[in-house]
C-alpha cells in the first residue's frame, strides 16, 4: 500500500497577479490580444481608450436634435437603480412640463434599468435638462447625464456622397472602372 504523504494547499494558490511570458509560437485569435506587429499589447478594455459620441447639446451653432413626433425626448442615464419615476419628475419638472416620463424596470428585479426617457413639450426645456445634467444634476446622491434621444446625422457624411478623390464603390462604380470581381455565369 502506497504512503500518503500530505499535501500543502499554499503552493497550489494562485498569486492575484500572474505574468506570463509572451511566447511567439503561442498563435492567438480575438479581440484583446494585440497585435505583435504594431507592437502595442494595450488594446481593449484594459487600455482604457473608448470612442465617446459627442454630446449634442455642446453647441447651439450646429444643432442636430431631432424632434419626435410629440415632442423633444431626453435620455437621461446613470439614473439609480431604485429611484421612482415621482422623484424623476419631481426633478427634471423644474426644466418645463413633462409631457411623458417613461422610466424602464429590469422584469426579473424590479429595479431601474439606468436610464429614463423624458418627453417636453419645447427644445428650449429639453435643453435646459440637458445643460443641467451636464453641470451636475444628482438624483440619490448620483450625477445623471443626458442628451436629446434623436439626433440628425452629420449634415457632411450624407449617404452615397463620398469623398473628393476617393475611389468609387458599388455596382455604378464597378461599371465605370471595369469590372473589379468575377461575374455569375449567365442564365439559359
Amino acid at each position: 500500500m502506497a504512503e500518503e504523504q500530505p499535501m500543502d494547499v499554499s503552493e497550489n494558490v494562485a498569486a492575484p497577479e500572474v505574468e506570463m511570458e509572451d511566447d511567439a509560437n503561442v498563435k492567438r485569435k480575438g479581440r484583446g490580444f494585440g497585435s505583435r506587429e504594431t507592437g502595442s499589447g494595450e488594446e481593449g478594455v484594459s487600455s482604457g481608450s473608448f470612442e465617446a459620441v459627442e454630446s449634442v447639446a455642446a453647441g447651439k451653432d450646429g444643432r442636430r436634435e431631432a424632434r419626435s413626433v410629440e415632442g423633444w425626448i431626453v435620455v437621461v442615464t446613470n439614473v439609480h437603480e431604485e429611484a421612482t419615476e415621482e422623484e424623476l419628475s419631481d426633478k427634471f419638472a423644474d426644466f418645463g412640463e413633462i409631457k411623458n416620463l417613461h422610466l424602464n424596470l429590469d422584469r426579473r428585479t424590479g429595479f431601474v434599468k439606468g436610464y429614463a426617457l423624458i418627453e417636453y413639450e419645447t427644445n428650449d426645456e429639453a435643453r435646459a435638462a440637458i445643460e443641467a445634467c451636464n453641470e451636475g444634476l444628482t438624483l440619490l446622491e448620483q450625477p445623471l447625464k443626458a442628451d436629446f434621444a434623436f439626433v440628425r446625422p452629420p449634415s457632411v457624411a450624407v449617404k452615397g456622397t463620398a469623398a473628393p478623390g476617393a475611389p468609387r464603390r458599388g455596382a455604378m462604380g464597378a461599371r465605370v472602372a471595369g469590372r473589379a470581381r468575377s461575374r455569375s455565369p449567365t442564365r439559359r
